[in-house]
């Protein structure tokens, strides 16, 4: 362990690595306030918000969304995928909260508050959904190098090195601003958005209206939404961006920062996201048959024809960075979450020996999803379909135990939840309880019209 003595050279004062790291930047922290650089304040304390809200737009939303756009063109998906965005930026908002007051981890929070029952509960609700999620990243990745020509050993293994690299830097604020450059890639579908040469009339008409559902309720348009919430709204997110926040040492005067964080990312997450969606509706238009593509590569090469070369390319791009970025902030979440758990050290900030069960957790994670990715043959589409949809029923008791952490003064202080956010929440969780309700009933009774 890296010490560093203080003023008074006693055991007392005497500091780890980690310690320094984050003083050091809550000190530059504390200049540009005193100073009045709001912007400089800003950039400093952004990063936690942007990247949970990018690092959701991955590989499995990707594909949900370039299955929308196929699926139903521009109309009803367009307002809805705004909407899921505001819940999303409800959701993390309060979590930036619970950090900023608690300076706990979600995990090690919903153990102290509610005993091991109930956090082994959220943990195993965290982990199934993480390891399938991260399986689904690097199908991306194998899918963004499949157009390029790569095999799928050779892009698996790029993916892998690429988390492992960003594991090195063992600094936080290295760290962040890496993804964060990374996931500006997520931008790459808003110029493919434009080659499609789109209708400006036929978007205001969408999101004036909600545009027209052709075909109905059906079980394709149930397990749709349900993607698109699941694209949006995730329990890895709140464990993230809680941890996220704690350790890059955010305290209640930053809050303000905090909250624009997260909603320059719920934004710029939102736009890319309407871009992929309009990107792919040409194969809607061309009434492609979406259900023989094995993977996002098909979506790339279906693609040529309406958004060229260049445009397929970078949607085939777009894809490796959802993958990249969304396996190593998953990755991630799991290692604080498990750290938690068992009251081991995590951070960023940490070096291996230190912080060996904190970075082997990730790397056994990643190298695990990578595997599995390269077993032949096997549904990749669906796979990435099916975990987002699952994610969405995963969801209702993780916002559950946040509501009620939010909610407990003792913790929260003057930050605890007011009426509105909580109505807000509330609503939250009773529109994913009903989207997963009727899921089952057109699953169980497929012929049903709701």
């Amino acid at each position: 362990m890296a010490r560093v003595d203080g003023p008074g050279g006693g055991a007392g004062s005497e500091f780890t690595r980690e310690d320094v790291l984050r003083a050091r930047d809550r000190l530059k922290v504390q200049k540009s306030r005193s100073q009045g650089r709001w912007l400089r304040l800003l950039w400093l304390l952004a990063g936690p918000g942007v990247l949970v809200m990018l690092g959701e737009n991955d590989g499995p939303s990707m594909v949900s969304y370039a299955t929308t756009g196929a699926s139903y063109g521009v109309g009803f998906f367009v307002p809805f995928i705004l909407l899921t965005f505001a819940m999303a930026y409800v959701v993390q908002e309060m979590t930036v909260r619970l950090g900023v007051a608690t300076h706990r981890g979600h995990a090690e929070l919903i153990f102290q508050r509610f005993g091991p029952f109930w956090g082994y509960f959220a943990m195993a609700d965290l982990v199934f959904g993480n390891v399938l999620t991260l399986v689904t990243e690097f199908i991306a990745i194998q899918a963004g190098g499949l157009y390029f020509g790569f095999s799928p050993v050779v892009s698996v293994a790029g993916g892998v090195a690429v988390v492992f690299a960003s594991l090195a830097l063992r600094r936080y604020a290295t760290w962040e601003r890496s993804l964060l450059v990374l996931a500006l890639g997520n931008l790459l579908f808003i110029p493919a958005a434009l080659l499609a040469h789109p209708s400006g009339a036929a978007l205001v008409h969408a999101l004036a209206t909600w545009g027209p559902l052709p075909g109905g309720v059906t079980v394709g348009f149930v397990v749709l939404l349900l993607a698109d919430v699941g694209a949006t709204v995730t329990p890895w997110m709140i464990f993230f961006q809680q941890s996220a926040v704690v350790d890059k040492g955010l305290t209640g005067a930053d809050l303000a920062q905090g909250r624009m964080d997260t909603a320059i990312g719920a934004v710029v997450a939102a736009v890319a996201a309407i871009a992929t969606v309009i990107a792919t509706a040409p194969l809607y238009a061309a009434h492609a048959d979406i259900s023989q593509f094995a993977s996002g590569a098909d979506f790339a090469t279906a693609l040529q024809p309406y958004l060229g070369h260049a445009g397929a390319a970078l949607f085939a791009l777009g894809m490796t960075e959802a993958g990249l970025v969304a396996a190593m902030t998953i990755s991630t979440s799991s290692s604080y979450a498990l750290a938690e758990t068992i009251s081991a050290r995590h951070s960023m900030n940490l070096d291996f020996h230190a912080g060996r069960l904190f970075y082997g957790a990730a790397i056994v994670s990643t190298l695990a999803a990578a595997g599995i990715v390269l077993i032949p043959h096997a549904p990749l589409l669906a796979m990435t379909l099916s975990v987002n949809v699952i994610a969405t029923l995963l969801m209702a008791p993780a916002l559950l135990f946040l509501l009620l952490l939010v909610n407990d003064r003792e913790i929260m202080g003057g930050l605890a939840n007011g009426r509105l956010a909580n109505i807000a929440g509330g609503a939250i969780v009773v529109g994913i309880a009903l989207a997963g309700a009727v899921y089952g009933v057109v699953i169980v009774f497929p012929g049903i019209s709701l």
